[in-house]
């Protein structure tokens, strides 16, 4: 069963004691939304495999009022652009922002073309694998270097390992993006 090893106002640190990553993130958001940060907090969960849809826990957090930002490790799968050995994981970041005018505004982004999921899925083959952008795709790789490195930082044991940030938002941004993108499909909408 997760467990909360560190508690306190602007930090805390999950163990997932063996759980599946699902089921740490959903205690971890549990506990969020259960006693949410005065103003903001970062939680870092170790041994946290796998996660799934990352949009699905920031999208939770953002509905029960909180302004969420997540990202999480897997194995090495992208390698460069140009080649070479598998480096970092196609290590996907969800941003949720809640909204007085309905559903949040929900990006969830993996780094990758194509997901492994859809690899497992028979969906695309494990060569499609690759960063995403076509001749831009050095910038999803840094992105996925930037976040492999963020979250290896922040983990106490090696692994795979989650980080998220959780805060009260200060403003209601997202009904006025949608009335200036009027007609124009924004992420995360249901």
């Amino acid at each position: 069963m997760p467990e909360r090893v560190v508690a306190e106002e602007g930090f805390e640190r999950w163990h997932g004691r063996g759980a599946l990553g699902y089921l740490t993130l959903a205690t971890i958001c549990d506990g969020q939304i259960a006693d949410p940060p005065e103003r903001a907090r970062v939680i870092v969960a170790d041994r946290c495999f796998p996660t799934g849809m990352l949009g699905y826990w920031a999208r939770r957090l953002a509905d029960a009022g909180l302004v969420a930002a997540l990202t999480a490790t897997s194995p090495a799968r992208l390698g460069h652009p140009e080649g070479g050995p598998k480096l970092a994981g196609t290590n996907p970041l969800a941003i949720a922002i809640p909204s007085s005018d309905g559903d949040a505004l929900v990006a969830d982004v993996s780094m990758g073309r194509v997901t492994y999921g859809d690899v497992i899925a028979g969906a695309a083959r494990e060569d499609e694998l690759v960063p995403f952008g076509g001749e831009h795709a050095h910038k999803a790789f840094a992105l996925a270097l930037g976040l492999q490195l963020l979250v290896d930082a922040l983990v106490a044991e090696p692994g795979y390992g989650a980080v998220m940030l959780v805060a009260r938002p200060e403003a209601d941004p997202v009904p006025a993006l949608r009335r200036r993108a009027q007609g124009v499909r924004l992420p995360g909408g249901r």
